[in-house]
């Protein structure tokens, strides 16, 4: 294993550090949090990376140890253009950081198709996964609003400032929201091959299987958050979780994609007592 400390990122942001996996690709990751408290693995959706959960993660520090990482294609990640970016694979990516980090058990909370990888990474591991917290993640592809920016992303790359925008703009509940310029710098780092191949990967895992069952089968303790103004998957599709056992489904109003940067106090209550509960249960 190869650990390289990463420079700092915007102001306030934390440092971090780049694994080699086994496969040679480097994982950009980050943590936060005490090291001896539970675990909160993040994982981000398509054309995003660990920035996007800034804003939430010092709401989540005070009792957990926050590891968040790029994918593969990503962020501060290798973005190879003969790599594999399905969905199966980034989970095992996942799963090999929390053992390179010593981590034997995580809730993993996944937003958009980040939750698709956390899925997976619980069918691959059910023994690391806790349990699951899934942000704005669509149910299956009968969900999906394919209008506008959201059906597919700039036809050609790098984009220019306004496509990037314009890609981006769904991603959040109202027009004129000022999306931060980090995550569009780091979106404007992918290259069109990791773009489009992590977003067909995703299409491609839902079309196998809808998330509620597997996630039937699985049994994990589940959490659904739902902006309810979502732009990009019909946030009444989050009552197809309710086949889950035991799921905990909140719909959030006034929210859209992007619970996360839009309202991050609202979207971490519901998230610090689910991964509470967990806690107890683990005991």
């Amino acid at each position: 294993m190869t650990v390289s400390e990463g420079g700092p990122y915007a102001s306030g942001e934390a440092v971090g550090s780049a694994l080699e996996l086994g496969g040679g690709e480097r994982i950009h990751v980050c943590q936060d949090g005490p090291r001896d408290a539970p675990v909160l693995l993040l994982i981000h959706g398509s054309a995003s990376s660990t920035r996007s959960w800034d804003q939430l993660v010092p709401l989540l520090t005070g009792v957990h140890r926050v590891v968040r990482i790029d994918l593969l294609g990503h962020g501060r990640s290798d973005k190879p253009d003969d790599g594999t970016y399905a969905v199966t694979d980034q989970a095992h990516r996942a799963g090999e950081v929390l053992d390179r980090l010593g981590v034997g058990h995580a809730v993993v909370v996944g937003h958009s198709s980040g939750g698709a990888v956390a899925v997976a990474l619980a069918e691959q591991r059910p023994e690391l996964v806790t349990a699951l917290a899934l942000i704005n993640t669509g149910p299956g592809l009968h969900a999906f609003i394919a209008t506008g920016a959201a059906a597919a992303g700039p036809a050609q790359w790098p984009p220019s400032d306004e496509q990037l925008r314009e890609f981006a703009s769904s991603g959040f509940s109202r027009a004129g929201y000022e999306i931060p310029d980090e995550l569009l710098a780091d979106a404007r780092r992918m290259t069109l091959h990791s773009l489009t191949s992590s977003m067909g990967a995703t299409r491609t895992y839902l079309e196998q299987q809808p998330l509620p069952d597997r996630l039937t089968v699985l049994g994990k303790p589940l959490l659904v958050l739902f902006g309810e103004d979502d732009r990009r998957w019909r946030s009444s599709s989050a009552a197809d979780y309710a086949v889950v056992p035991d799921a905990e489904i909140h719909l959030l109003p006034g929210l859209g994609h992007s619970p996360l940067l839009e309202d991050p106090p609202r979207t971490a209550e519901p998230l610090l007592g689910f991964a509470a509960v967990q806690g107890v249960r683990a005991e």
